[in-house]
């Protein structure tokens, strides 16, 4: 999931515990049971912004009450060294026993066993609660590594005035087809502006979720016997971006060099009349756009289907802790709807089950972008590269450059497709 990075300066500065003060994020490997018999666990959040960090705060107090003989002490921790913290926690045995952090950077530490298997723990009420794509992004060697908490989606924005004077009307229903939303852009392109900013500056993980929309898969089984595949239907994004930046002239070229915060401005400000972000990006919209300021979410883009590869936000268990039971208790009364629903609206996130998401939409009345943007979450399927262990490796050195060369028009489609099946190899993908 992609990290709101000017937010993510928060955390520096902030350090939260409810039971006790405990700021470096350690935890123990040895039975935390007190001389009453009760159970203390170590939760590490890493909500930064002030009202997901009080609804967090809320649910561990309210557990607290509720459940004197299982205490949550809560850590508040950082997006921007969580990755590092856990490598040296995990492999020492001294990480929190309740971790909060995402699908994309969990797996590998899934494969290396450091996490306890849920599935025993994980009510069947919960597993028909979310989709079963994204219980398979999170299962590892057939072991669920974590509980979904919150996702994000890949959405079109709309300057609803730019469109009005255009004469194009704002799109309803369960989807916009890849080709209206290009005839659109078209339409939206005049002198002096384009129908589209697109903040491409590191463009993999856009590309290859996106890419689901065509059943793109890139990569075929898992772990060292994995094998890329860049086919028709892999290309589809990249060749559709590219030819409406440079045949149509409708998305803004500079734009695919920027990053998403750099093309919000331009948006305000009319020299964009649509731009695709992350879902997360209505909070910043709704919260820093000029007064007047009229905008939408468009339904979730679709080529031959809208699903995306589910992004999520994660719970997991260390398998250190003696009482993996009782920390899936809390993760489940964590991930109850009256908690997830709170959270999403703090961050403008989807939550990951459906009743949530149901109660978001009652809460909101789907305005101000939330009706699109819980559509776009109930298509989420498994991410196959997320599974893949030299994944990492090959989308920042070889996916990232490759693709922003062909975003920049220096290299052909041909090439494009050369370079990350040729990249794979050399980063000893598949061996």
């Amino acid at each position: 999931m992609q990290r709101r990075t000017a937010l993510t300066a928060m955390l520096a500065a902030t350090a939260a515990t409810l039971t006790g003060c405990a700021t470096s994020g350690g935890g123990s490997s040895s039975d935390d049971t007190d001389a009453n018999g009760t159970v203390h666990l170590k939760f590490q959040s890493l909500a930064f912004a002030d009202t997901t960090v009080a609804q967090t705060k809320k649910a561990v107090k309210d557990w607290n009450a509720k459940h004197p003989k299982v205490q949550i002490q809560l850590i508040q921790g950082s997006w921007d060294n969580v990755h590092d913290q856990l490598v040296t926690q995990l492999a020492g045995g001294t990480a929190p026993d309740i971790i909060h952090d995402e699908n994309a950077d969990i797996i590998g530490f899934g494969q290396q066993g450091y996490f306890a298997d849920l599935k025993p723990y994980v009510s069947s009420a919960l597993r028909g609660n979310v989709a079963d794509g994204v219980w398979n992004s999170l299962t590892v060697d057939g072991k669920l590594i974590a509980v979904p908490t919150l996702q994000q989606t890949y959405v079109v924005f709309a300057n609803t005035t730019a469109l009005g004077k255009a004469g194009v009307s704002v799109p309803t229903g369960k989807s916009l087809s890849w080709d209206d939303f290009r005839a659109m852009a078209k339409k939206l392109t005049g002198k002096g502006s384009h129908g589209v900013g697109w903040g491409l500056k590191q463009p993999a993980a856009t590309v290859l979720n996106l890419s689901a929309n065509f059943g793109g898969t890139w990569f075929h089984t898992s772990g060292d016997d994995a094998s890329l595949t860049v086919g028709t239907a892999e290309m589809q994004v990249p060749r559709r971006i590219h030819a409406m930046a440079y045949d149509d002239k409708s998305i803004d070229p500079t734009s695919l060099t920027q990053s998403g915060g750099d093309v919000l401005p331009g948006f305000y400000a009319g020299k964009y009349a649509m731009m695709v972000a992350g879902s997360y990006v209505a909070q910043q919209i709704q919260e820093q756009a000029p007064k007047g300021f009229r905008w939408a979410v468009l339904p979730p883009l679709a080529g031959t289907s809208s699903a995306q590869p589910a992004s999520s936000q994660t719970l997991s268990v260390s398998k250190a802790t003696k009482h993996v039971k009782e920390a899936a208790q809390f993760i489940d009364y964590f991930v109850a709807d009256a908690n997830l629903a709170k959270l999403a609206q703090s961050d403008w996130l989807i939550p990951a089950t459906a009743s949530a998401r149901t109660a978001v939409r009652e809460q909101t009345g789907g305005k101000d972008g939330w009706d699109q943007i819980l559509t776009s979450g109930e298509n989420l399927v498994d991410a196959p590269f997320l599974h893949v262990k030299n994944y990492p490796q090959w989308k920042d050195q070889i996916a990232t450059p490759s693709l922003q060369r062909y975003l920049a028009n220096d290299i052909a489609a041909s090439k494009l497709a050369d370079q990350l099946t040729s990249g794979w190899k050399q980063v000893g993908g598949g061996h």
